[in-house]
């Protein structure tokens, strides 16, 4: 179908794949792809270094936190609504450092909750404010499943589970 023009959406669903197209370059970049088991979304392996997170990089796919060898700090966006981010652990044990996620802003504050799966007491959730807390830590962790959704232009949803002795925390800017 060479030089077949195309007018009007072009729709994910029944087995066509999502494509966009740069408006300053003309590109045409193919979002998702359809595989035999259903979507496949090529997951994103995060350096073990602090990490400034973008909608073109990491939204809607899987990123996979390796094995830390400090503290490392994920640094969000301004806040989009629907924009997506998954973030998993990929190490091999039980992780001795945190992983901290930052909005940025206090302005820009998750709502949610955190399953915090107790590996010596009781599980609980753990949840933010809901008025300024702007910084996830995960301290200590084992397997972990982050998931972000942007509410509008300030605020994040945040929901998961963290496996960890010590309660994951919500905090504002220091």
């Amino acid at each position: 179908m060479a030089n077949t023009t195309f007018n009007g959406p072009v729709r994910a669903e029944n087995g066509f794949i999502g494509v966009t197209k740069d408006s300053s370059t003309g590109a045409i970049t193919e979002n998702i792809t359809f595989g035999n088991n259903g979507l496949v979304v090529t997951p994103v392996a995060l350096a073990d270094a602090d990490a400034n997170i973008t909608a073109a990089t990491h939204g809607g796919r899987i990123s996979i936190v390796p094995a830390l060898g400090g503290n490392r700090t994920l640094t969000l966006p301004t806040p989009t609504a629907g924009i997506y981010f998954k973030f998993i652990y990929g190490g091999a044990a039980t992780e001795t450092e945190n992983l901290i996620i930052d909005t940025g802003a206090d302005a820009n504050f998750f709502i949610g909750s955190i399953a915090h799966l107790d590996t010596n007491a009781d599980n609980a959730a753990v949840y933010p404010d809901g008025n300024s807390n702007s910084i996830f830590t995960a301290i200590d962790f084992g397997p972990i499943e982050i998931n972000i959704l942007g509410k509008d232009s300030t605020n994040w949803y945040i929901w998961g589970n963290v496996l960890s002795a010590t309660p994951p925390t919500f905090t504002d800017q220091s």
